[in-house]
């Protein structure tokens, strides 16, 4: 009797160019990339261990890790950077999936707490008086008569519901004031319900801020869920390294002191009117908090300020002592009431706990940081203050309850035996340092797998060679106009990519000064949600095309296939932000023990978000476009072929007439 076939082989099979998946997708061609790493992931699964792989643009690696995992019978959690992607996963790719492989498998879809909806907050603020403002009181009772058809209570699928609304964390939770098992709505809690779900479940799909967030603190969700899997696998996996810093270390910020305020005089208004001075104790607490940005200057853009001994740099100390004492003696005398009525209302327990934890937190973080950290002050119309880890390694390692390089994990109850971590970019090296060494997976397997596309054929770099150096003030307005031409000769079809605010302010500017009348459409960032502006940069116009600009968060995960999109622009090389104090931090770190900071944390760091910016413009075998880099660096510098490797093996332009040759190309020719 033969013996039933391997992982290896039905994995392969279904993979292959007569598997059920070529049965039931026209479009699907066999890609070598693409066994070769599920090939990886199989022997993972099966020995455990650590994988890291950086599969290029259009390896299909979404596959190459699913299908295993499906096929495994090993319980499986899955973390993708955005909401996005995991909306993506769990409403197209699995189910598709899970038809064509024809597995048993029961997945769930698990998102953080400020994507459900609390039936307990939501009447707390319905009630007569809890919220003056006429607009959100109409949210609110908007929000009620959708929970009634929609139970689940997932409220990224409300029509109309912007998450940016002030009406959300009126009818979300957070950590510090969920009443948990002593809520009156805890029975109906959706977010109960999709961790139930999640728990049952044989492979769950969350993402990489809740997988932090729940870390951290250890609570129920991720940090429950996760010593019960057998297998961890991480998409878009280069942010996890940043994502991590922001959730390990302390923090306290205005947002949070205006929600407790807010939430305090609420609660105390309608279960304890009278007895206490509610509304001049919370407003202590609002002026202390806003008197305290006063502190920080003008807001202008968002910045971090490094600590300079005992307050930001550029604040005086004085200034900060007596703001910093000010919030904490409003918390004091707001927990003082909070404690005389704790027995009328378990929210007002909750309330007192809250007020004690931030308490806490301002000493924790008026003392000195350890040496593997850094504290920094998050300036923006709010604040934030932070004490941070370097990297996230410690978090990994504490995570599996031993070294996740090891392939001797026995015990389930430890966690996942067997992790994989995969993105387009985790670095320049086929070691890929830069990802694994700051999560400590310096014993980790790597696989560095190509796009299929060819790109010499489908693609062309011009480096421009007279525009402004790129610290001159006309840089960015130079390098607009000098790509006029092409924009109206493509009709839109354009992706301007920015380093920064004040770039993106005036490119948007340049366009629309010049393409006024023209019929191209110029969109920037900030002007709508990011899904509407692409939305919108993808509908046909009525006589031409668009031109978006956009800034650092549109350097990744923008999908524009086809001739939507033929032109990509980057203003400058991408380097990290000079003055950034968790980067000055590292740079310290790195130049303690003899190493270039530069060669070790700021090329690499540079490289992946080069290689995500050009990622930008080919998305399938057919497309065509240019990628512009305005920034004469990349090719004069003595680190430009380090950087240029790291790019798409494209055809390179050298004088600007074969530029306009290949644009006239495009337009005769948009796709191969």
């Amino acid at each position: 009797m033969s013996a039933p076939p391997s992982l290896q082989e039905i994995t392969r099979e279904a993979l292959g160019d007569s598997g059920v998946i070529a049965q039931h997708t026209s479009t699907f061609r066999i890609r070598r990339g693409q066994l070769d790493m599920a090939d990886a992931v199989v022997q993972t699964i099966e020995g455990g261990g650590a994988l890291v792989v950086e599969a290029g643009t259009g390896t299909g690696k979404t596959f190459a890790y699913l299908v295993p995992a499906l096929l495994s019978g090993q319980r499986v959690m899955v973390s993708t950077a955005t909401k996005a992607l995991q909306d993506q996963l769990f409403g197209r790719d699995l189910p598709r999936l899970l038809e064509m492989l024809q597995v048993p498998v029961r997945v769930a879809l698990l998102k953080g707490r400020a994507n459900y909806l609390c039936p307990h907050r939501l009447k707390l603020h319905l009630q007569a008086g809890a919220v003056a403002d006429r607009f959100i009181q109409g949210i609110l009772r908007k929000v009620q008569e959708w929970y009634v058809a929609n139970p689940a209570g997932d409220l990224t699928l409300m029509p109309g519901l912007d998450a940016r609304s002030s009406a959300v964390p009126l009818v979300t939770s957070t950590r510090e004031n969920c009443l948990g098992s002593s809520c009156p709505d805890f029975s109906q809690c959706p977010l109960q319900g999709a961790r139930k779900a999640a728990l049952g479940a044989d492979l769950v799909v969350v993402n990489h801020h809740l997988f932090f967030a729940d870390l951290a603190v250890r609570e129920s969700g991720v940090a429950e869920l996760l010593p019960t899997v057998d297998v961890a696998i991480f998409d878009e996996a280069h942010q996890l390294n940043e994502i991590g810093v922001m959730f390990l270390g302390a923090q306290i910020g205005s947002g949070q002191l205006l929600d407790l305020s807010r939430d305090a005089l609420v609660c105390g208004l309608q279960h304890a009117r009278g007895l206490c001075d509610w509304t001049q104790r919370c407003a202590a607490l609002e002026k202390a908090t806003r008197d305290l940005r006063l502190t920080m200057g003008s807001a202008g853009y968002s910045r971090r300020l490094a600590f300079d001994g005992a307050a930001p740099q550029g604040v005086s100390p004085s200034d900060w002592h007596a703001g910093t004492h000010a919030v904490d003696q409003a918390l004091a005398d707001l927990a003082s009431d909070l404690d005389s009525v704790s027995e009328l209302n378990p929210d007002f327990v909750r309330l007192f706990e809250r007020v004690q934890g931030l308490r806490q937190r301002l000493r924790e973080l008026s003392a000195d940081a350890d040496v593997d950290h850094v504290k920094w002050l998050d300036v923006g119309k709010q604040w934030r203050w932070v004490n941070s880890p370097l990297d996230s390694a410690q978090a990994f390692a504490s995570v599996s309850g031993a070294n996740i390089q090891s392939e001797a994990v026995e015990a389930p109850q430890r966690g996942p035996r067997s992790w994989v971590f995969t993105s387009a970019t985790l670095g320049d090296t086929p070691s890929l340092s830069w990802f694994c060494e700051p999560l400590g997976l310096v014993e980790a397997k790597t696989l560095v797998v190509d796009s299929p596309f060819d790109h010499g054929r489908q693609a062309a770099l011009w480096v421009p060679n007279d525009l402004p150096a790129p610290s001159d003030p006309a840089h960015t307005q130079s390098l607009a106009a000098s790509i006029l031409p092409w924009v109206l000769e493509l009709g839109g079809r354009t992706l301007f990519l920015t380093t920064s605010l004040r770039a993106l302010e005036a490119a948007a500017q340049c366009f629309r000064d010049s393409l006024q009348g023209t019929g191209v459409v110029v969109l920037a960032q900030g002007e709508e949600p990011k899904p509407q502006l692409l939305a919108r940069f993808a509908q046909p116009q009525p006589h031409s095309g668009a031109v978006l600009v956009a800034s650092v968060s549109f350097w990744e995960g923008v999908d524009l296939p086809g001739d939507m999109l033929q032109l990509v622009v980057l203003d400058k090389l991408p380097f990290p932000v000079p003055d950034d104090p968790v980067g000055k931090a590292r740079a310290r770190r790195i130049e303690a023990v003899g190493e270039s900071a530069f060669s070790r944390h700021s090329l690499p760091a540079t490289a992946v978000a080069l290689k995500q910016g050009a990622g930008r413009l080919i998305r399938t075998e057919t497309d065509r476009g240019m990628l512009v880099i305005g920034d004469h660096r990349l090719m004069r510098s003595s680190y430009g072929s380090r950087l240029r490797a790291a790019l798409p093996p494209m055809k390179v332009l050298a004088q600007r007439e074969q530029a306009d040759e290949w644009v006239r190309g495009l337009v005769s020719q948009p796709a191969i």
